[in-house]
């Protein structure tokens, strides 16, 4: 039986890997803080281990899988510490790379879309180098994962990890989120389910990509499997402005109305991945429609407030 670690495996995105990772008989192991967890319960038969990447516990055994998904996604969470932040980017990574290289494992590394800052080439594609204002302070956790990148393809050149796999991650939404999370798609669905109205950050003329959770953790899955050492976008490259995503939980839960506030220092005008490479290489893409996603998420949202 393959085995594999899971570092950040109690957050959103690595909780429900680290599920799909036990159903497909994979002995699963998963290393986490905490900062971070999702409130969803990782399942019976995962094998969970507190602890901080930075400064990893001991754990037995031999892994054929590394997934490095440990660091804060959502932009008021990375804020909170920026310092560790940086700090699980660069040495968080080398610890978990060193882990790969002992064991021999392919190691995947969850990259972001924010590695493009706030692009200036649209859609973006795998080859463009990014804009990111490294004073920002978004800028913690765009550095820390462009680091992250360019240490993983060291290791990877030096011969020490020969199998990595490089995932630029764009908007995921979906089960298992935090309703604090503080990303659009939560505070949005929160604020509309409890009567609030939408708070817009500028001018709501910015877009977005959003991929259902389920079909990311396929696009994980298959990367993982693959020989593909380059990175690779994995998103759902439909464009939407903001004003018209909340026009779309306005048509799902119901008009709470909208109130604009001051666009945040460093926050991109566009997002959306060309996701050429996933459908050539990993033969790819998402399949499910945003409204879909949108009903599973309010349904899970409902059953936590229940």
């Amino acid at each position: 039986m393959s085995r594999a670690l899971v570092a950040g495996g109690a957050g959103f995105v690595g909780g429900s890997l680290a599920r799909r990772l036990l159903a497909d008989g994979i002995e699963t192991v998963v290393v986490d803080n905490l900062s971070s967890p999702s409130p969803v319960a990782l399942p019976e038969g995962v094998h969970f281990v507190e602890g901080n990447v930075i400064e990893p516990p001991p754990i037995p055994g031999r892994f054929d899988f590394v997934f490095h998904l440990a660091s804060p996604a959502s932009p008021p969470r990375y804020l909170q510490d920026p310092i560790g932040t940086l700090r699980t980017g660069a040495e968080g990574t080398r610890q978990m790379l060193d882990r790969a290289a002992r064991d021999n494992a392919v190691f995947l590394y969850a990259s972001t879309s924010e590695i493009y800052g706030d692009p200036l080439v649209h859609p973006q594609r795998e080859d463009y180098v990014g804009n990111v204002d490294i004073t920002s302070p978004r800028a913690c956790y765009d550095e820390a994962k462009r680091y992250g990148e360019s240490l993983t393809h060291a290791y990877r050149r030096s011969g020490k990890v020969p199998e990595i796999r490089v995932a630029r991650i764009f908007n995921t939404y979906g089960p298992g989120m935090a309703p604090d999370d503080g990303r659009i798609v939560t505070n949005f669905l929160t604020q509309a389910m409890a009567n609030e109205p939408l708070t817009v950050f500028g001018d709501g003329s910015q877009t977005r990509s959003f991929c259902y959770v389920d079909d990311l953790i396929d696009g994980l899955v298959l990367l993982a499997d693959s020989s593909v050492t380059e990175p690779v976008n994995l998103g759902n490259p439909t464009e939407i402005t903001v004003n018209d995503f909340a026009d779309v939980v306005a048509g799902l839960v119901g008009d709470t109305g909208r109130v604009y506030r001051d666009l945040p220092h460093g926050d991109p005008a566009r997002r959306r991945p060309d996701i050429t490479r996933a459908r050539q290489r990993l033969g790819w893409e998402p399949k499910t429609h945003l409204r879909d996603g949108l009903r599973a998420t309010i349904d899970y949202l409902a059953a936590l407030d229940g």
